[in-house]
């Protein structure tokens, strides 16, 4: 199963931003659809964005206009550009193929803003 090894994660204040990585142990990005997913305390995983194979993103309403998804083939990497940060976007985030694979998970990138 490809490994998934997720970064970027920290202590930022509101309005703050913060870019994650996602590296596959396989040249996956080209050819599966991946999506990014966090979880806060008390709360189910859930989809925040998805980038298919041809490029097209998606967002959850929660983060649309604020965070942008993103990839490179080259460096089997995943991106998370998140900008305007609020408090309720603290959580662990993990990437993921979407839809999710369980053996997939990584250790996920704790993201904690600041009021």
């Amino acid at each position: 199963q490809v490994q998934l090894v997720e970064s970027g994660g920290g202590l930022v204040q509101t309005g703050g931003s913060l870019r994650l990585s996602c590296v596959a142990s396989e040249n996956i990005f080209g050819i599966k659809n991946m999506g990014w997913y966090r979880q806060a305390p008390g709360k189910q995983r859930e989809l925040v964005a998805r980038i298919d194979t041809y490029g097209t993103t998606n967002y959850a309403q929660f983060v649309k206009g604020r965070f942008t998804i993103s990839r490179d083939n080259a460096k089997n990497t995943l991106y998370l550009q998140m900008n305007s940060l609020e408090p309720e976007d603290t959580a662990v985030y993990y990437c993921n193929l979407w839809p999710r694979v369980n053996q997939c998970w990584g250790q996920g990138t704790q993201v904690t803003v600041s009021s």
